[in-house]
């Protein structure tokens, strides 16, 4: 059960942050989530984990490249 949890909320959370990204509603991420949550606590903390792993990667990533352009690579 696990696998699937985890694809499925690996799946909601691409769907999500790419409809936020598309609409420009910051809503939607925690919408989603209240959703999640009414029916499965489980699945809803799947889902906030991968955002959250999913932003963080986001953001190291613009470092990363800002440090690369910073020294000109």
């Amino acid at each position: 059960m696990f696998d699937y949890t985890q694809e499925t909320a690996n799946e909601l959370a691409d769907l999500a942050l790419a409809e936020q990204t598309a609409s420009g509603d910051e809503k939607i991420v925690q919408a989603i989530a209240e959703v999640l949550g009414a029916s499965s606590q489980t699945l809803q903390e799947a889902f906030l984990t991968s955002v959250r792993v999913r932003r963080a990667e986001a953001r190291a990533r613009e470092l990363l490249a800002a440090s690369a352009a910073k020294r000109g690579a």
